[in-house]
């Protein structure tokens, strides 16, 4: 399967701005692109790529004043396969997990769990540990917020959304990787496109997507509480331990967001 995917982000700077942007495809899906995912700036700006502690490929600019858009439009292969379901997948002892995997059961800047431990353990501590618990989990949140873009708030936590039961795909994410930590499963946030492909249209605009992975039986599994079943077509772009670590554009200084265009459909042979 072919996707075409790409976006166009506007930003309105009063001033010399500078920029660290999260926007390219992650490495690991670096060798399915069929064509560049390279960032197009209008006007030009030097540009400078590098990985950073979470293996993203990250991008400095200086933004100059006035209008700038960043645009990127590539094509990329897919298997087409569902997202994998890991039944049977154990969840293993602390003193299990690898050394790299630990940072991904503590508390981060969205994901406060010193404030949802008690609440997970009343919870889910009756549940199978494992995959039945981290399904648990996702149905717990699925049904606990409701999905409304007119309430995003970029200020919201895990504990947030745990309380006001409303929130974007972003909110849905940071709610159940606290509750999977605060279990003591190892979770990590995950940022990049999710098209309607083997869905029914939304409706709604277009919009980057927030999921996030699970670490079970020796390996990390893909999750989504949002639509809390297998998706098809998920383009990652950067993973970290929330939202904070995989900004679309980091921006230090005043800026005003001028455009906002995501594009990720299905190339159907003609």
């Amino acid at each position: 399967m072919k996707i075409k995917a790409g976006f166009a982000l506007g930003y309105d700077c009063p001033q010399p701005t500078p920029m660290l942007l999260t926007l390219r495809v992650h490495p690991s899906r670096q060798p399915d692109l069929l064509t560049s995912d390279g960032l197009t700036f209008d006007p030009p700006v030097e540009a400078r790529d590098y990985t950073d502690s979470f293996g993203n490929i990250c991008t400095r600019i200086v933004a100059p004043a006035g209008v700038i858009t960043i645009s990127s439009d590539f094509e990329i292969h897919d298997s087409g396969a569902p997202d994998e379901v890991p039944v049977g997948a154990v969840q293993h002892s602390i003193m299990e997990l690898p050394d790299e995997v630990l940072l991904f059961l503590l508390g981060s800047r969205y994901c406060d769990t010193d404030r949802l431990a008690d609440i997970a353990g009343k919870l889910f501590n009756d549940t199978e540990p494992g995959w039945p618990r981290v399904q648990a989990i996702l149905t717990y949140v699925h049904e606990r917020i409701t999905f409304d873009y007119m309430k995003a708030d970029a200020w919201r936590t895990a504990y947030g959304g745990y309380s006001e039961q409303v929130g974007v795909c972003r909110d849905f994410a940071h709610l159940a990787i606290t509750l999977c930590r605060c279990m003591n499963i190892p979770a990590r946030y995950c940022t990049g496109f999710l098209g309607d492909i083997g869905v029914p249209p939304d409706g709604q605009p277009m919009d980057f997507s927030a999921w996030f992975e699970v670490y079970l039986g020796n390996r990390w599994y893909t999750v989504d509480a949002r639509h809390n079943r297998p998706r098809v077509g998920r383009i990652l772009m950067a993973r970290g331990r929330d939202a904070t670590d995989v900004a679309l554009a980091t921006i230090f200084g005043p800026a005003l967001i001028d455009r906002f265009e995501v594009v990720t459909d299905e190339m159907v042979p003609a």
